[in-house]
């Protein structure tokens, strides 16, 4: 039996409940993030995006984009709650809720509380609820697998719907530019442009050990994307798969001992984090982003009898990490450590997917 799965995404959800409660932020360009020079933007309103203000942009470069952007510090608190009163309203339809983030999650509606027939008939009245109650906006995505269903939520953003019918998804991907993938990001998507794949369609003429070949594991992923394969369910208890953090300097940095004293900081930070999830594990993460934005990730696994939890095993490794990265010449704006692959999963679970699926992949 094909299952009903539901893609719901929030629109521009922080700043949509700063215009709830404004309303005269509404006609205006407004953002929530940071407004300092060294500033990120969190989301922006369908205004300010107009100007090409959107998240994780510098607030600097939204203001010279937008000189008259107005933008608002977050209030993470108000927009949990928030989160919470919308993960009420799917429970009146399915317990089978996994959540992406504050502002989206994957319902399964195939067997559902209201016995309603139909998968979009479940997102009109979410949607209605969701308008009603909380006074938002969201886009939904209805379709047999996860892939298909976030594809969906993203095509009539904003206050969209749209469903892709099993009869039709073939088509509906073959037209898909591969930057559309769900899992495809910037750098795959240019490597796949090198070898002539453009679209869905360019994509499934390619045979599955070509794309292993040229993308590992990923590979797989991909191959079965183009044809409409997605086997992943829908899961309400998540695994918590890593933990990390970054600092943003408040000035790029470069000189080699202002760049250790900084990951030194980052690394204590990072255990204090471990010890509060009571999370252990065996791959630490170094990410390094340079002035101009770009940047990199360089990751090591250590033997399973190790445990990634106390400073004295996080610092050298950390160090030995940042050795592979050549900063001489450049200026460093970020550094970020997380510690992931869960200690006692399984080694089928753990094996370290290729990098590059690490880095695109947002599940």
């Amino acid at each position: 039996m094909l299952r009903k799965i539901i893609h719901i995404d929030m629109d521009a959800f922080f700043a949509s409940v700063e215009e709830r409660d404004h309303p005269e932020f509404r006609i205006v360009p407004m953002a929530v993030g940071h407004a300092d020079k060294r500033g990120v933007i969190a989301t922006a309103n369908y205004v300010a995006r107009r100007y090409g203000v959107h998240s994780a942009l510098s607030s600097l470069k939204a203001k010279l984009l937008c000189p008259q952007l107005i933008i608002l510090p977050g209030r993470m608190e108000l927009y949990k709650e928030v989160s919470a009163q919308l993960r009420d309203i799917f429970l009146d339809y399915t317990d089978i809720i996994e959540p992406l983030s504050i502002d989206e999650a994957f319902l399964d509606v195939t067997e559902n509380k209201k016995n309603i027939e139909n998968g979009v008939d479940v997102a009109i009245e979410i949607k209605r609820r969701i308008r009603d109650e909380l006074h938002l906006t969201a886009s939904a995505g209805v379709s047999y697998n996860k892939f298909l269903a976030k594809i969906a939520s993203e095509y009539r953003k904003p206050d969209g719907l749209c469903t892709i019918h099993p009869d039709r998804a073939l088509n509906f991907i073959a037209r898909l530019p591969v930057e559309s993938f769900w899992g495809i990001g910037p750098v795959t998507a240019k490597r796949m442009h090198l070898l002539g794949i453009h679209n869905g369609k360019q994509l499934r003429g390619c045979s599955r050990e070509m794309l292993i070949r040229q993308f590992g594991k990923a590979g797989i992923f991909y191959y079965d994307m183009s044809r409409g394969v997605d086997e992943r369910a829908v899961t309400s208890v998540r695994v918590r798969k890593s933990v990390g953090c970054e600092t943003t300097f408040e000035q790029d940095i470069n000189r080699r001992s202002a760049v250790i004293i900084e990951l030194y900081h980052v690394a204590l930070e990072l255990v204090e984090r471990l010890h509060h999830q009571q999370f252990h594990g065996v791959t630490l993460t170094l990410k390094v982003k340079f002035a101009d934005f770009t940047q990199i990730t360089r990751s090591l696994t250590v033997d399973r009898h190790t445990d990634l939890y106390q400073l004295k095993e996080i610092l050298p490794i950390a160090k030995q990490l940042l050795r592979q990265v050549d900063y001489s010449k450049r200026y460093i704006r970020l550094i970020g450590l997380s510690v992931s692959n869960p200690l006692g999963e399984s080694d089928s679970q753990n094996k370290h997917v290729p990098l590059q699926l690490e880095l695109d992949l947002k599940y």
